[in-house]
């Protein structure tokens, strides 16, 4: 599989800034016992194909990716690139997410390594749909 690069400036890789930005409404999504709950009617971002948010919060053990792929499939990931520990933004159209700093790396839907400077993979998170809200394990 071929990967796409997503379209960052140099200023933007360098400084690792990622293009997947936090929920604009903070209550729609809560945590508790190891499992992060995200409410989908009001997490608007999540509600198109490839549209996504990461949840960082004191509250919550890791950084969390969570993306909607195609046909209405959802992803979780831990938010952290296995080269640098920077954030790991979705390439919409490609199946795949990537780091977004300068090594570019970039990962399938699973996980696996397919370019860039990263040597390992990096660690989805298991979720389930239910009564409108992902639970994700954390």
């Amino acid at each position: 599989m071929a990967t796409k690069t997503l379209k960052r400036n140099m200023f933007q890789r360098i400084m690792g800034k990622c293009a997947t930005q936090e929920p604009g409404d903070k209550g729609s999504w809560s945590y508790e016992n190891g499992k992060l709950i995200v409410d989908l009617s009001r997490a608007a971002e999540l509600s198109e194909e490839y549209g996504a948010i990461r949840i960082e919060s004191s509250e919550v053990p890791k950084r969390v990716l969570v993306f909607q792929g195609k046909e209405g499939n959802y992803y979780a990931f831990d938010n952290k690139c296995a080269h640098g520990g920077r954030r790991l933004d979705p390439v919409p159209g490609a199946e795949q997410v990537q780091c977004c700093s300068l090594g570019k790396s970039t990962y399938n839907y699973t996980g696996k390594r397919l370019s860039g400077s990263a040597s390992s993979d990096i660690k989805t998170l298991p979720l389930s749909l239910e009564n409108g809200k992902l639970i994700i394990t954390v």
